[in-house]
């Protein structure tokens, strides 16, 4: 190279550059261009975050306004979900790996999954206002929470339930091979738990966007402290009559859904069969092209090489931690109380202790005939949530094993499923309220299927995860013994999916619960239709600021809630234990 001339040398080294430059083809520049929108709309979002507090936004009906509207809500759910996620992972692994927390943690669990999106709202709104006064900040981080108390219990409760039903071989290993609870916790339960993980962080994305437009839109008596997003943009059509603008709304839910289903969810479901429990046997592999497009980007493959050099490098990896002997090698598992889990147990007692003086403090203004009323109250709402549960059941089980079974059912079915599952169904409630009017029904029977509009997806989402997760060996033994379709039913799907079932009976009984505030109080032509139950009475005491008798409607369902849960969901959840795991 050095005796070249200087013009030959530039031209070589320009022709270098430019073959590096054509190393990144079109997924390379798409992404490139995709990760400058994204940093442009973190910054447009933190200015409405932190811009100039303003005591309720002005929501434009224009279907350019929508684009805006539909970033901000769409913003709102994963920061929500992120939170979700975290929660889970710490909040699922205490619950199971320490017996003492988990007599507190899942009946706390349990209380907190009954309490609705209203309940929360109002001490939630004043504390995070009262921080921010001077910015949008507060009721900002108000709406992700809101939006946070729909996703995050049926995750930790599926997450949770999966720990606990971890094949005894996979757990003898790690106690063999002695790993640390942070091997345990990464090799073993993160991946045993992640397929049912995944499918209820999907259905937890659909339940934050159910309560969306209480989420955006929120009134505390005469204070209005609405946000811009989808959900107030489709509040605000409802309240103007704007057909137009509904239906403008409705197709950026439905294109939001299913970008959000192909870029992401559909991707991950892919990638999550690789910790499926398999000990032979093959099974249909499942595609995404939004993942195949990903790994053909050289950016990508470069990062991915990276990151296998680093880990090389320190030597982390499974067979690693199965090959390298351990210097120290820690103490098997044990059951007890560690001393970090102990000191947050004393300060979750703590703040339990302080918010329950609290509450009855405020309870001291409700009357007798008030608590009297309450309590028939809910009785009426907990025979609704059990029927929804059971309609529910009757075709989500069926059609969730069609499509857990089939990959080709779940390539072309789970994009119209998380449309169907993520549509704000508040927003079908004036044709349902319209069909059942014309059919003579009252609300109080009518509101069944308003709450099954809302419940139905839980079930659905986890049968799905159940059906995946069978093995494929187990499913070869049932084609060749030749058994009927009801005999497979009967001792292979039904008693697979069992564990799946449970929780997601225990979740749609919770969304039931929650859905009950908007489906015992609906709105319809200006007026007010109203079922007899706890949902109602919670909508008017929020509506109307009545905040004694909205703590004691939320404690009454909260305390049934946790009483039908010890009573017989915790008795399904024994059953699935030791009768219907993998591991037994």
């Amino acid at each position: 190279m050095a005796d070249l001339p200087a013009w030959r040398i530039i031209w070589e080294e320009t022709k270098a550059r430019f073959a590096r430059v054509r190393l990144l083809g079109w997924p390379d520049v798409l992404i490139m261009v995709a990760l400058g929108g994204l940093l442009a709309g973190v910054l447009d979002l933190g200015q409405e975050w932190t811009g100039p507090h303003r005591p309720g936004a002005d929501i434009e009906l224009s279907p350019w306004a929508l684009l805006h509207y539909t970033f901000y809500s769409l913003a709102r759910g994963m920061l929500a979900y992120a939170i979700s996620l975290g929660f889970t992972l710490v909040y699922g692994y205490w619950a199971a790996s320490d017996r003492r927390a988990e007599r507190i943690l899942i009946p706390l669990l349990d209380i907190l999954q009954s309490i609705p999106v209203l309940g929360f709202l109002p001490g939630v709104l004043l504390a995070l206002e009262s921080l921010f006064p001077s910015s949008n900040l507060g009721v900002e981080l108000a709406s992700v929470v809101m939006i946070f108390t729909g996703q995050a219990w049926n995750m930790t409760f599926s997450f949770y339930h999966s720990l606990r039903t971890i094949p005894t071989d996979q757990l003898e290993v790690a106690t063999i091979f002695r790993f640390s609870w942070w091997q345990r916790l990464k090799w073993v339960q993160l991946p045993f738990a992640t397929l049912g993980l995944v499918w209820n962080s999907m259905m937890s994305m659909a339940g934050g966007w159910f309560f969306l437009m209480i989420s955006e839109s929120f009134r505390l008596g005469d204070e209005d402290f609405r946000l811009p997003g989808i959900g107030s943009y489709m509040s605000v059509a409802v309240e103007q009559g704007r057909v137009d603008a509904m239906l403008w709304a409705l197709g950026a839910m439905v294109l939001m859904i299913v970008a959000l289903d192909q870029l992401l969810w559909r991707p991950v479901v892919v990638w999550a069969q690789k910790f499926r429990v398999e000990e032979g046997g093959s099974v249909a592999e499942m595609e995404s092209w939004f993942l195949t497009w990903l790994r053909r980007a050289q950016l990508v493959r470069a990062l991915r090489r990276w990151w296998r050099h680093r880990l090389l490098r320190r030597g982390n990896g499974p067979r690693t931690a199965l090959l390298t002997p351990r210097a120290n090698p820690a103490p098997p598992r044990t059951e007890g109380t560690s001393f970090v889990g102990l000191l947050g147990l004393l300060l979750l007692l703590g703040l339990l202790s302080y918010g329950c003086w609290q509450l009855v403090v405020l309870l001291q203004d409700v009357t007798l005939a008030e608590w009297g009323e309450t309590a028939l109250a809910a009785g009426g709402t907990l025979g609704r949530v059990l029927l929804s549960t059971a309609l529910g059941t009757l075709w989500a089980l069926p059609a969730g094993l069609a499509v857990g079974l089939s990959p080709r059912l779940s390539r072309l079915l789970q994009p119209v499923i998380q449309v169907l599952a993520s549509f704000p169904a508040p927003m079908l409630f004036p044709l349902l309220i319209a069909a059942l009017r014309w059919g003579g029904i009252s609300l109080n029977w009518g509101s069944i299927l308003l709450m099954l509009l809302g419940t139905q997806w839980y079930i659905l989402f986890n049968v799905i995860a159940g059906a995946m997760a069978i093995p494929a060996d187990l499913r070869e033994a049932a084609t060749g013994y030749r058994l009927s379709r009801w005999q497979r039913f009967r001792v292979l799907y039904l008693p697979a999916v069992f564990p799946y079932l449970v929780t997601g009976w225990v979740t749609a009984a919770g969304g039931a619960w929650n859905a009950s505030i908007v489906a015992e109080y609906v709105t319809f032509k200006g007026e007010a239709l109203q079922a007899w139950g706890l949902g109602a009475q919670i909508n008017q005491a929020a509506e109307h600021a009545r905040f004694p008798l909205l703590a004691a409607s939320v404690l009454v369902m909260a305390v049934v809630v946790v009483a039908f849960n010890r009573l017989v969901w915790r008795r399904f959840y024994h059953l699935a234990e030791q009768r219907f795991s993998l591991s037994k």
